[in-house]
């Protein structure tokens, strides 16, 4: 009951994680829209009053005038619309996913026992708990010191999105050699989703209440405000597409089991950038293709990159020539039972992963070509809390029927 419990609650907090990221980005990214397809008033009384901007839309049946003004109005009204609880919503049941499904179990979730460093693979479940949090937090730090440094009045934002780029790399390179692969990339595509969270928190709901209360005052607000609420805007919708695909990345072990997964983030992250940067451009009426298909080119360098070698069908040799049925299924039953029965024997399972069950000769013929892929990747088991042996993986991967 207490497994189904975990479970159901998962199930439901998963839900409201992707209503809420849904309704954020597409908040987001309207208005982003918006800021960009402004164009200039038309008429003489909407100059005259400060309107900066406008934009004349059609949706659902209806027209939608939106303008924006350059400086404080004439009066703010009482019920101001603020985006914030959509993004502080997103990151808080996305924090909680990742405490019941990885920090729970750290130890099986992520450790990464095959890491070059040799104090990453040795850590406790408490320590690798520990360190997961001080990379998210050690994320968000390097990043807002950057801009704050690198780019203060927004001058050099340039240079400080060369300098966020060149992070991104850092941060994926790192995590797979301290996390475990599935781990690594959701703890790559957190780093950003923290630090888009951490600017709405801390720079652009801050601002903007800063030069509500001016105008209210009748005082000019400081134009940084809007200015820095600009830049992080923008780094929020760069790291959108980013985010989303890491997020999703946990279906596919061909990239996270990969030798070079940092490397196929990278691609991924720079690829998600560029792809959007299209479209930023396009809402300001510029039409560069070059952006899609650089992003696009990078995509198929990751494929190339992840796709497997010919020569790597197995681990290791296969001293018999093809193992029959029998061999298979008593390897199956050692190390993968537990879980992938009808029902599981391993804590924290109410019902087998992904719905394989293999506690049958029927069931595991069934699912031979899942298997084998799973098993030869290193997928499965998962963090190999069985010590399944590169024999045994050659045993599976060499069977034949």
């Amino acid at each position: 009951m207490q497994a189904y419990l975990v479970e159901f609650g998962n199930f439901m907090l998963r839900w409201l994680h992707v209503i809420a990221a849904i309704a954020w980005i597409g908040e987001s990214i309207y208005f982003v829209m918006l800021d960009n397809g402004l164009r200039k008033p038309k008429a003489a009384e909407d100059r005259e009053k400060g309107v900066f901007g406008e934009m004349w839309a059609v949706h659902g049946g209806g027209f939608y005038h939106n303008q924006k003004y350059a400086t404080a109005p004439a009066k703010l009204p009482d019920d101001l619309h603020w985006s914030f609880w959509k993004a502080y919503t997103t990151w808080l049941s996305g924090f909680a996913l990742f405490i019941i499904l990885y920090m729970v179990n750290p130890s099986f979730y992520l450790v990464n026992p095959n890491s070059n460093w040799e104090w990453a693979a040795n850590l406790a479940g408490w320590e690798a708990n520990l360190l997961a949090l001080a990379f998210l937090l050690g994320g968000w730090v390097v990043y807002n010191e950057m801009c704050k440094r690198i780019s203060p009045n927004m001058e050099r934002d340039g240079l400080l999105s060369v300098g966020v780029a060149i992070m991104m790399v850092v941060v994926a390179y790192l995590s797979t050699q301290m996390f475990s692969g599935r781990a690594a990339f959701l703890l790559t595509g957190a780093v950003m989703a923290t630090a888009m969270s951490a600017n709405v928190f801390f720079w652009i709901i801050p601002g903007q209440r800063r030069m509500v209360k001016a105008m209210k005052a009748g005082e000019a607000p400081n134009p940084l405000d809007g200015k820095r609420g600009k830049q992080r805007s923008v780094h929020n919708t760069y790291f959108t597409l980013p985010v989303v695909l890491l997020m999703i990345s946990n279906h596919y072990s061909f990239a996270y089991t990969h030798e070079y997964a940092w490397v196929l983030m990278t691609l991924f992250i720079f690829a998600g950038a560029l792809i959007r940067q299209y479209f930023v451009l396009m809402h300001q009426g510029k039409i560069q293709p070059a952006y899609p298909a650089v992003g696009v080119a990078l995509i198929l360098v990751a494929f190339w990159v992840a796709m497997p070698s010919q020569s790597a069908s197995s681990n290791a040799q296969v001293a018999d020539g093809s193992p029959d049925i029998t061999e298979v299924t008593a390897l199956i039953n050692q190390h993968c039972v537990a879980c992938h029965a009808q029902s599981p024997t391993q804590p924290g399972f109410s019902a087998p992963p992904a719905g394989v069950v293999l506690d049958s000769v029927e069931q595991i013929l069934l699912q031979k070509e899942k298997t084998q892929q799973v098993v030869q990747s290193g997928y499965m088991p998962l963090g190999n809390m069985t010590n399944m042996t590169d024999e045994e993986r050659a045993v599976i991967q060499a069977w034949s029927e």
